[in-house]
């Protein structure tokens, strides 16, 4: 007896399920690939600190300068010769057109002016641990141990603060402070040059000109 419609049946095409199923994998897993990316570099650049971001944009242009808006308003192009825990070194040009040097204390910084470029550079994933945040010497140096140094060679600086500027020679470094003796530009440090002395609270230091 000839059962009604067998001749109508067709096979099940098995290797067609096995290709959508594929795929459908395939395309699922490439999904969740990049969703899994997507939330590891939200996560890399909510970790970068706006130090971090210099150190990129000036190892991807060693030669180029950086503008700096200071909290004191005073906008610098400068050079970032070198870096710490919290300061950088500067070199930049004064309204004479002369090269200087300046140590600018990361909190001083009020904004960064980037162009393109040195945006994409600051936020790039580095090829090493080492490029960006690295962990030697320089980096656990903090301010007031550069400060300390300066004190030792008796130079006279510049001290830029948010509410004025003062000039003349750091007698010795605090925890937070420094004190200088201030005199005339040009005089060395000596008791009968010294007009004042004043402690200066460095969270309010923008700038110090060396």
């Amino acid at each position: 007896m000839t059962h009604r419609g067998s001749h109508y049946r067709r096979p099940m095409r098995w290797d067609n399920l096995f290709d959508d199923l594929e795929s459908q994998l395939e395309h699922e897993l490439s999904a969740e690939d990049i969703d899994v990316r997507a939330e590891e570099e939200r996560l890399r650049l909510g970790r970068l600190a706006l130090r971090d971001r210099v150190v990129a944009a000036h190892a991807a242009a060693p030669e180029g300068s950086i503008h700096f808006v200071l909290l004191d308003g005073q906008s610098i192009v400068g050079l970032p010769l070198s870096h710490g825990r919290d300061w950088f070194l500067l070199e930049h040009a004064t309204e004479s057109n002369k090269r200087k040097h300046s140590i600018v204390p990361l909190a001083a910084i009020s904004s960064i002016v980037l162009d393109s470029e040195q945006v994409g550079a600051s936020i790039r994933a580095s090829s090493t641990e080492h490029d960006i945040g690295a962990a030697n010497l320089s980096d656990r140096l903090g301010l007031t141990f550069v400060l300390r140094d300066v004190c030792r060679r008796r130079s006279a600086v510049e001290v830029h603060t948010t509410t004025g500027i003062h000039f003349g020679t750091i007698d010795r470094v605090g925890k937070d402070h420094v004190d200088l003796a201030e005199h005339e530009r040009g005089e060395p440090r000596r008791a009968s040059a010294v007009a004042r002395f004043r402690m200066i609270s460095l969270g309010h230091v923008s700038l110090i000109g060396l």
